[in-house]
């Protein structure tokens, strides 16, 4: 099955005015790819980017949502609030979430759900850190990442979902996972969902997110199992981010 490849840009809590709509033009400037290219600002910013990106190929993300629709949720931005706003895809479970705010897997997956239920498509992070991996437990802690989600929702439901795989240990660092190493994690993941459904195994799109960069991009996506990058520092440069996409194809 051919799985069109995205390429996603996380700018973090980075940009300004300014920033922002210099970047932007210049990813519109090349907005010519087969792939799928998203980009996922700060809250503030989505407006703007929505606004700017309206009549291209471009997707919009937004980094967080809260679970709950409404209500006595003070600085938590709803589901139906990013849609007013064109928002395709949004991201669940970054590792930063995970370990700066404490979000557990079942809560993760009750984002999930919401989303689903609102007919946006959640971008679900998952990985492990460098103790984790260097006890051998990589596939334990995202196939228990991966399950959480499974028991909410059901495995149809990864049909209408993007799973990124982002080892903790080379997000920000510098570091990251060779293309083999990569590819292991990833044909694992799948051949994990093939037990619930390979239809859906084969169907699923699976990002690498790790200090993805353009020089290293090509020999990734040349992986069978990998169908694109969520891209962290990188998608800030958008000389750089463009030869990430243009690697991709």
């Amino acid at each position: 099955m051919t799985r069109q490849k995205i390429v996603a840009g996380n700018w973090k809590m980075n940009g300004s005015l300014e920033s922002i709509s210099a970047l932007v033009d210049g990813l519109l400037k090349a907005d010519q790819s087969n792939s799928e290219v998203v980009i996922a600002p700060s809250f503030p910013y989505l407006s703007l980017v929505s606004l700017s990106t309206a009549d291209s190929s471009i997707a919009l993300a937004a980094q967080n949502v809260s679970n709950q629709e409404k209500g006595a949720f003070t600085g938590e931005v709803s589901v139906s609030m990013l849609k007013d706003f064109s928002v395709k895809y949004v991201l669940v479970g970054h590792s930063e979430r995970r370990s700066l705010y404490a979000e557990t897997d079942e809560f993760i997956a009750s984002k999930v759900k919401v989303l689903l239920e609102a007919g946006v498509t959640p971008i679900l992070c998952i990985g492990e850190t460098l103790e984790q991996r260097e006890a051998n437990q990589t596939l334990v802690v995202c196939e228990k990442q991966l399950q959480a989600v499974l028991d909410l929702v059901g495995v149809e439901a990864f049909a209408k979902m993007v799973i990124a795989y982002e080892p903790v240990w080379a997000i920000g660092t510098g570091l990251s996972a060779s293309a083999e190493q990569a590819q292991e994690v990833h044909q694992a993941i799948r051949a994990f969902l093939a037990k619930s459904s390979e239809t859906v195994a084969k169907k699923v799109q699976i990002l690498y997110g790790g200090s993805v960069k353009a020089s290293t991009s090509a020999e990734l996506f040349a992986m069978p199992d990998v169908d694109g990058a969520l891209v962290g520092g990188a998608s800030l440069d958008a000389n750089e981010f463009i030869a990430i996409v243009k690697a991709a194809g």
